[in-house]
């Protein structure tokens, strides 16, 4: 591989890098805040939170989520033709596209939202209140994601993680203190758990404000540059407000209804295990209750994780857009290959982790509530992180080639597949709440073989290095997870503290498994040099005398 092709991936995993440690941090905040919150509001209140939360999620994908990769998907194009103009006017017709779009359907889910608690999950009552106070957040996320995707299309993510960091400190801060109030404020109420799940979605919207006013100081500090870049365009090439909206429009599209076929899973499976479970005489308190696990538990530490691999994804994109504009196909290979290997190296250990500590680590966060259940459900259905992980990477290097439909077709083939099997056992098993982890498993895992199924006929020189990019982090996966078992199950002869038992053991499985892939060769030094902090691991490396 040449040193040029190298030198760009390195930068991409670079600013892919701090998108992922920033995601990273953002999910540990959110888990750590998640922790208080989901005592404060029980298991019933958790379970109104997660189906609004749901909700939300598929009208903000609908309405505006995927304006940040498309808009860095046009303007990285626009970048590398170097037509500034265009980028500019693009810029304003996202704006306007979100202004629209954003506040059409924030009033439509304000007004709407009893109807949807009526007709459609009757089975969660009061999911109607956490509803109306995350409407405002729709027209907020709208403005919020076109600065995001502008920087990002400049090839920056700084701006798009200092942002999330942002929002999700103001976030955690006030959905405690919210969804305490709130539910100490309505008592007597018969809604009291939807009183406290809408105090925790107080916290979305006032996290999402600061983080548009923070994206808002950022752009009127660049602006003088980008009015500079724009001045000394010589490409003469500049795209109507017309063309640009339809542009927009047409790359939109495609992402919207990958994503929404993503997320509706998640209503589905929802809608699914109240009805069905309701109709073998389920108790509504215990749906609730069992969703709330679910969604608090298992759902919110694999979302760690994948956050990562999602934050690789689309910071990826830009420099694949901009190789496969150029018609730089080893460059696009490289990339695409890089994306996957590193996902890897974090997904495969996070997966193995948690299926061998999944019950310590739910009752270490989670002590006061159903760790038992949480922690069967973590053994049972962790691999879907690294499913999840390839599911990502590979539909965002269909995206990279303008093959947007594709992750679209294959999602709602998955989708289809994951109806039925999620409907079969609920149906027909006594496996309750766990059909929901296997529906969990399968939908990314058919996903990501369609993808890459995709991916081998449009570029048929693609190839996946196996041993590295796999074989070693699924090696020393192993040895980490028995090390992590032999210390938590020995220190249980000496200390009966859950906490300390699988700190130590977390700690020891970290070092073994950093320690066990150097040692398998998983990384060279100038690999190790483009991951954040990639310098410092080397010299730790070095003198432990794995690496020379």
């Amino acid at each position: 591989m040449s040193t040029s092709n190298e030198k760009k991936s390195a930068d991409f995993l670079k600013q892919g890098g701090i998108l992922a440690m920033a995601s990273l941090l953002v999910r540990i905040i959110g888990m750590v805040y998640r922790i208080p919150m989901s005592n404060i509001l029980g298991e019933e209140g958790n379970g109104i939170y997660a189906v609004a939360f749901e909700i939300y999620d598929l009208i903000l994908i609908i309405s505006s989520y995927s304006l940040p990769l498309a808009l860095s998907k046009i303007i990285s194009a626009q970048q590398a033709n170097r037509e500034h103009r265009n980028t500019g006017r693009t810029l304003k017709v996202a704006l306007r596209f979100a202004v629209l779009s954003g506040g059409a359907f924030a009033l439509l889910l304000f007004f709407g939202a009893g109807v949807i608690e009526r007709t459609i999950y009757p089975e969660y009552s009061g999911v109607q209140i956490p509803l109306r106070v995350l409407a405002p957040t729709i027209f907020i996320v709208a403005l919020l994601g076109v600065f995001r995707g502008f920087f990002q299309g400049k090839k920056t993510m700084v701006p798009t993680a200092v942002s999330q960091i942002i929002e999700q400190i103001i976030n955690a801060i006030v959905s405690v203190a919210a969804s305490y109030l709130f539910m100490k404020w309505n008592i007597e109420s018969l809604q009291q758990a939807a009183w406290g799940a809408a105090g925790g979605t107080l916290g979305t919207c006032l996290g999402a404000a600061s983080a548009l006013l923070l994206v808002l100081f950022v752009y009127w500090i660049y602006r003088p540059v980008q009015t500079k870049l724009e001045r000394r365009d010589r490409t003469g090439r500049e795209e109507t407000y017309g063309t640009l909206f339809k542009i927009l429009l047409l790359t939109i599209l495609p992402i919207v209804l990958s994503q929404t076929v993503y997320n509706i899973s998640g209503l589905i499976d929802y809608k699914l295990f109240g009805w069905l479970s309701a109709n073998r005489g389920m108790d509504p308190v215990a749906i609730k209750s069992f969703v709330g696990v679910y969604s608090s538990k298992y759902r919110l530490l694999c979302s760690v994780p994948i956050a990562i691999s999602t934050a690789i994804a689309s910071s990826m994109i830009p420099s694949a857009v901009a190789a496969y504009t150029e018609k730089d196909v080893s460059q696009w290979k490289y990339n695409i290959s890089s994306a996957v290997k590193f996902n890897m190296i974090i997904a495969i250990p996070c997966a193995m982790g948690l299926t061998v500590l999944g019950q310590p680590v739910v009752r270490m966060l989670f002590a006061s509530s159903n760790f038992v259940l949480g922690g069967h459900m973590m053994t049972v259905g962790a691999s879907a992180i690294v499913f999840y992980a390839l599911s990502n990477v590979t539909g965002g290097a269909l995206q990279s080639i303008d093959k947007m439909r594709m992750p679209v077709i294959h999602s709602a083939i998955s989708l289809v597949i994951h109806v039925g099997i999620v409907a079969f056992f609920l149906s027909y098993t006594n496996v309750g709440v766990y059909a929901l982890l296997i529906g969990n498993i399968t939908f990314p895992l058919v996903v990501f073989i369609l993808n890459l199924r995709a991916i081998k006929r449009y570029v048929p020189s693609y190839r996946q290095e196996v041993v590295k990019t796999f074989l070693a982090p699924l090696s020393a996966s192993f040895w980490m997870a028995l090390a992590a078992l032999a210390v938590y199950g020995g220190l249980g002869f000496v200390i009966s503290s859950n906490l300390i038992r699988t700190l130590f053991a977390v700690c020891v499985a970290v070092l073994v498994y950093f320690a066990a892939f150097l040692l398998l060769k998983g990384l060279t030094k100038e690999e190790l040099f483009d991951f954040p902090m990639g310098r410092r691991m080397y010299l730790v490396a070095r003198k432990m005398g794995l690496m020379k």
